[in-house]
């Protein structure tokens, strides 16, 4: 029986294979994606950046969940696979958490000559930039920092029907995405550990929790050593108004920010 990563790397192509499209790419050595990082990383990966003394932040955001969602639907059940339940209030909701490494200028491992020092250990998703690591999202050069030369016509082909053309890279996507679903558990525990238990509501933007990296490496032992699933009551800060009061007339505690430390909005602050 196929795992729902390959479920979706399957849907992926089928969509892809509607409409056939070749994406040529060849990277010119830039670096631009090697400046001014957030990355999405796997707990391991998050551990290792830390370590270092680097930054890893967590991003948390949160869909109310009924009985009713079609988890039929491959795009649903990949929310499921690669969120927790939790409570806000008596509504259930699924939290999304992610790590994401995050690093002002120029990457810490960026070599003069724009090669990386740490090419050996760099994380899964430098690994496969350009193309995208969210299933059901395309993948479109505009959206990317590449110069437009990286595109042009002849170049070695990145992806095709929506699925990267080359085995290693498909591998490794596979992987990511896989880790993704297996973290999930570790995250709870870490956001347990750490007392995060805000989210933004999804498509408003996310909450934020910058621990520091020794915070972060502490937090983490303590998720290692678990071995309940945590139960803590989450709530929801948004910067709009309608959305607050939205949530108190179903009793979910909402809290009102404005848009900066602690969280990430995709609208403007509304009072």
């Amino acid at each position: 029986m196929p795992t729902l990563v390959e479920t979706v790397l399957f849907y992926a192509g089928f969509l892809g294979s509607i409409a056939p499209m070749e994406i040529p790419f060849d990277c010119t050595q830039c670096g631009r994606c090697c400046h001014d990082l957030r990355l999405t990383l796997s707990v391991e990966e998050a551990r290792a950046w830390a370590t270092n003394g680097h930054q890893v932040d967590l991003l948390a955001e949160g869909w109310a969940w009924t009985d009713y969602a079609n988890e039929a639907d491959p795009a649903i059940a990949w929310r499921k696979a690669t969120t927790f339940s939790a409570m806000v209030g008596d509504v259930p909701f699924r939290i999304n958490l992610r790590l994401v490494a995050r690093y002002e200028g120029p990457c810490p491992h960026l070599l003069p000559d724009m090669r990386c020092g740490n090419y050996e250990a760099r994380p899964r998703i430098c690994r496969i930039y350009p193309l995208e690591s969210r299933p059901f999202e395309a993948m479109t050069p505009e959206k990317r920092r590449c110069p437009p030369e990286a595109w042009g016509k002849g170049l070695p082909v990145l992806e095709r029907n929506g699925e990267p053309a080359e085995t290693e890279p498909r591998a490794i996507l596979s992987q990511h995405r896989q880790t993704m679903v297996d973290d999930v558990p570790r995250k709870a525990q870490l956001a347990a550990a750490l007392g995060f238990t805000e989210a933004a509501l999804a498509g408003e933007g996310l909450a934020t929790c910058e621990a520091s990296p020794t915070t972060l490496l502490a937090a983490l032992e303590i998720a290692d050593q678990s071995r309940t699933a945590p139960r803590p009551n989450w709530s929801i800060v948004t910067n709009r108004e309608t959305t607050r009061a939205m949530l108190a007339d179903l009793d979910c505690p909402a809290r009102l920010v404005a848009t900066g430390y602690g969280f990430l909005s995709a609208f403007a602050d509304e009072r």
